[in-house]
């Protein structure tokens, strides 16, 4: 499957309700889902095609707010697919990605002698993110699915999904012969596995070479952060060029934290939206929408508004 989103996608389509437990319920519902504006540049979407060619997760790093995590939202979309989604916590566990046993219902419902037609193990099995895309690869059908900040875990978490990622297949020890893999002879339908890292650890060079890597840079041209304003509904050209004025004099600025992406779409839709005449963006109004520290603030100020 060759990745090219194109402009004529469908404004909404219908893709699996992610859920359901396709191992227990068969194929999930459908819902709709709305399109979000996404600018693909082409050395990203070289970059979607390598990995989904070579079959290997691609790994995102990249200031805050420039679309890691929309990235997989987008290929969803784009390719109709359904997206798992898991977020990684600080308490996260490598295993807790394909499934999670609930022994304390167990035990309970045992207590309180709930009588079954058989005391099935598989009743109190709910599977994770990747078990679900592993799963679903199994009845024959293709997901997408995110990692998100992989970097917030400790350093084992990495290293606990290396053969899970390598090998695509993973059984449960609750119940011996319970198993779930892609089928090695269908790379059509290896799931697409998106992974974002914030840097705030450095990943085991283990889960490094199992990877393809891409840095998305903030938009340097001019004329692509018009179009992304453009797509983002922000349609005064006036106040689009103010806009990438100031958002390039605050890159150049030594500031604790520079706005991202998303950071400068909220602030832009904002000023539209209470009709802020250009000639006053230089002076920073709203920037709490901007500017997340007080220091930044007061810097960027002084330096904009400096005659």
């Amino acid at each position: 499957m060759w990745f090219d989103p194109g402009d004529d996608l469908p404004p909404s389509r219908a893709i699996e309700d992610v859920t359901a437990d396709i191992a227990t319920s068969g194929l999930p519902p459908m819902r709709t889902v709305d399109r979000e504006p996404y600018r693909f540049t082409d050395p990203l979407k070289a970059a979607v095609n390598l990995a989904v060619s070579i079959g290997r997760p691609l790994l995102l790093q990249g200031d805050p707010g420039v679309g890691k995590t929309r990235l997989a939202h987008a290929i969803a979309y784009a390719l109709g697919l359904p997206l798992e989604q898991a977020h990684i916590k600080s308490t996260s566990k490598g295993k807790d990605l394909l499934y999670a046993y609930d022994a304390v219902r167990r035990l309970h419902d045992a207590q309180l002698r709930i009588r079954r037609r058989k005391d099935d193990v598989r009743d109190y099995i709910r599977l994770g993110p990747l078990g679900r895309v592993i799963a679903r690869a199994h009845h024959g059908r293709r997901s997408v699915l995110l990692i998100d900040e992989i970097d917030k875990a400790d350093l084992d978490f990495p290293n606990d999904l290396l053969r899970e990622l390598d090998e695509l297949a993973f059984g449960v020890d609750e119940v011996p012969g319970w198993e779930h893999a892609v089928p090695r002879d269908r790379p059509d339908l290896r799931p697409i596995i998106v992974v974002t890292n914030n840097e705030e650890k450095t990943l085991p060079g283990a889960f490094l070479r199992r990877c393809i890597f891409h840095y998305i840079e903030f938009p340097a041209g001019r004329d692509d952060l018009d179009a992304i304003l453009s797509m983002h509904g922000v349609t005064r050209p006036d106040l689009r060029a103010a806009v990438i004025d100031v958002a390039g004099r605050l890159r150049e600025m030594d500031l604790v934290k520079r706005p991202g992406l998303s950071e400068l779409l909220d602030w832009a839709g904002f000023l539209q939206a209470v009709d802020t005449p250009a000639e006053k963006v230089g002076s920073l109004p709203y920037r709490d929408a901007l500017l997340k520290q007080r220091t930044d603030q007061v810097r960027a100020t002084e330096r904009l508004t400096r005659r």
